[in-house]
């Protein structure tokens, strides 16, 4: 039976030939990190404020509820309990609704916010990583023409 070749001592020798800096990687990661746990904490505050104004308007509209349900002597009373509960509730709704959207856009003022930062430190760390590139082809097209310039002087 014919044996299948390992290609693995070849391709290890094809990769040391293409040395890779993983610095600018890890970085990234690291910069990507911090952006993900911030975003996470903005995302987590929206949703704790979200659920005390839900909850505060459940305690509302049930105390408003309460009133609601009493025992009234004149069936007039029990329309006017209806009216009185109703309007009460539209109330209650667009305070709430206001302040949902108070914290929609305060979500979306830190997230622009941190997108707007982030785009800063990619910014920053691409100059960075191209000028170190630029350094290091300039320090190896010294060394060739040096090293060229040594075989023909020799010659």
């Amino acid at each position: 039976m014919a044996k299948t070749p390992d290609f693995t001592k070849t391709a290890q020798e094809f990769l040391a030939k293409f040395p890779v800096d993983t610095s600018s990687f890890q970085e990234a990661f690291k910069s990507q990190s911090a952006l993900s746990e911030k975003l996470a904490k903005v995302s987590l505050a929206a949703a704790e404020r979200s659920t005390e104004i839900t909850a505060q308007w459940a305690k509302d509209t049930i105390a408003r509820f309460g009133e609601l349900a009493a025992s009234k002597e004149d069936p007039a009373e029990y329309a006017k309990a209806v009216q009185d509960f109703t309007s009460a509730s539209a109330e209650l709704a667009a305070e709430h609704i206001a302040a949902f959207a108070e914290v929609a856009k305060k979500v979306q003022m830190d997230t622009v916010d941190l997108m707007l930062t982030a785009g800063k430190d990619i910014a920053a760390d691409a100059q960075k990583v191209a000028e170190k590139a630029t350094r290091e082809t300039q320090a190896a097209v010294k060394k060739a023409t040096a090293a060229a310039s040594n075989t023909v002087s020799k010659a």
